[in-house]
């Protein structure tokens, strides 16, 4: 080595060190990974997803949010984001995706992914949404309870929520989900930080919970990086874990 290439080097060292450094961390893929259940679910199925990424090596945590207020679900996940030691991919699925939505302004936060699941603009909510003429429900069988909460027919679960999942499985999610309040139903997003961030969808062609053109309708508008799974239900992270994984990994820098 001569001299001047010497020199050369030892100087960028000293003075380029720390930047370099810092330009490492920052390309460094994100490790922490966030779920979050949607309406007539629970986090617990979330459980194929959290083996493989865990596998991966991944820090995944799943929010139990109670789904009684919009607010509520956003606090719930919040307290999760919190307890991460770095940047996050932040995850909703369904009723998640407005969870998210508001959640997901969060600095930590710093990609979203969105999984057969709604995606409102500031002042949107679900009821927003979900009510579009353009856009009309997939099925009828989501029932109101004394008290305020919706949820969906158990008789009509797996037809309408997971018929590419097992019986077995769909009765027991049916038998287990969370009901949503209508104030939850009824409340606008704060926020949207799919503007701003990052942002990954995926399109279920054969939901019969949210229309898959109200889905699309969102995630273009977005300008998200879409991908459509032909054939899979409003559960596609249940039927098709593996490319699900896949995306979040795309979210994660990997």
């Amino acid at each position: 080595m001569s001299v001047a290439t010497h020199t050369f080097r030892t100087i960028a060292l000293a003075a380029g060190l720390s930047l370099g450094a810092s330009v490492a961390v920052a390309a460094e893929p994100i490790h922490n990974i966030v779920l979050v259940h949607g309406a007539f679910a629970d986090g617990s199925g979330w459980r194929p997803v959290y083996d493989r990424l865990v596998k991966k090596g991944y820090h995944v945590s799943v929010v139990q949010e109670p789904e009684t207020s919009l607010e509520a679900d956003v606090a719930a996940t919040r307290r999760v984001i919190d307890q991460q030691d770095g940047p996050v991919v932040l995850v909703g699925h369904s009723w998640g995706g407005q969870v998210i939505t508001d959640a997901g302004d969060d600095p930590k936060v710093k990609s979203l992914v969105y999984l057969a699941a709604l995606m409102p603009d500031v002042g949107e909510s679900t009821e927003t949404l979900e009510t579009k003429p353009q856009f009309p429900a997939p099925n009828s069988d989501v029932k109101l309870t004394a008290d305020g909460f919706f949820y969906m027919d158990p008789a009509k679960y797996q037809a309408n929520f997971a018929a590419d999942s097992p019986a077995d499985l769909a009765t027991f999610m049916a038998q287990s989900q969370v009901f949503l309040s209508q104030k939850a139903f009824k409340t606008p997003a704060k926020a949207a930080p799919w503007k701003t961030k990052p942002t990954w969808a995926v399109v279920p062609t054969a939901d019969k919970t949210i229309n898959p053109d109200l889905e699309r309708w969102m995630y273009k508008r977005a300008k998200a990086k879409v991908t459509e799974v032909p054939g899979a239900s409003h559960t596609v992270f249940l039927s098709h874990p593996d490319l699900v994984v896949s995306i979040i990994e795309q979210a994660a820098g990997k």
